[in-house]
């Protein structure tokens, strides 16, 4: 069955279980058939939206990654040199064949830097988690409390998209440029022997 076929037995059986449903006594236009007409015109909307998602939906969004990029930038955690090739992390190398993997490895990547920071300055660091990492190398005053909801709010994105939320392209891409310009930040933050904070703290 082609993609116009499934759109079109989705919308009958869509149509007909919410018919079905009115036809009982007592029963009137409800949260039930709501949903089940909106379930049978959905198919037909997909070209005029960019995505589309439920509740409870994951989606990894360029525009959210943006918003990332914005804020490191205002902190001083974006360093303004660019690597000098297209692949200085693994993760590069798989991002176009494989965009979740990509985005893993830079959850990794950035994990590992954190704990670098944390070490460099003789913080123990636990195993209770990157948001547990964060709030100690906050409380440290290695980390202000803009980049440490920054990076935090970062993490979360790059989970979804490991347990399988939709990366999309422009996101992938979003990891290839930006991402390790963050982990560069913090690669000279570990080296550096004066913490300097841009931003609100």
């Amino acid at each position: 069955m082609n993609l116009k076929g499934i759109k079109f037995f989705i919308t009958l059986f869509a149509l007909f279980v919410a018919l079905a449903h009115l036809i009982w006594p007592n029963i009137t236009i409800d949260a039930i058939t709501v949903t089940l007409l909106i379930v049978a015109v959905l198919p037909w909307l997909s070209s005029l939206f960019k995505s589309i998602e439920f509740p409870g939906g994951l989606k990894v969004e360029y525009q959210d990654l943006e918003r990332i990029e914005d804020r490191a930038r205002k902190t001083g955690l974006l360093s303004e040199e660019r690597s000098k090739t297209s692949e200085d992390y693994t993760f590069q190398t798989v991002a176009s064949a494989d965009p979740n993997l990509a985005m893993a490895g830079l959850r990794i990547e950035l994990e590992n830097r954190l704990v670098k920071l944390a070490e460099s300055r003789q913080l123990k660091v636990s195993r209770r988690g990157l948001n547990a990492l964060l709030s100690d190398l906050n409380r440290r005053e290695l980390l202000n409390g803009a980049e440490r909801a920054l990076l935090s709010d970062l993490s979360g994105l790059l989970n979804s998209a490991v347990h399988g939320a939709i990366v999309a392209p422009s996101a992938a891409e979003w990891a290839l440029d930006i991402g390790p310009r963050i982990l560069k930040a913090l690669d000279e933050r570990t080296t550096s022997t004066e913490i300097r904070y841009k931003g609100i703290t």
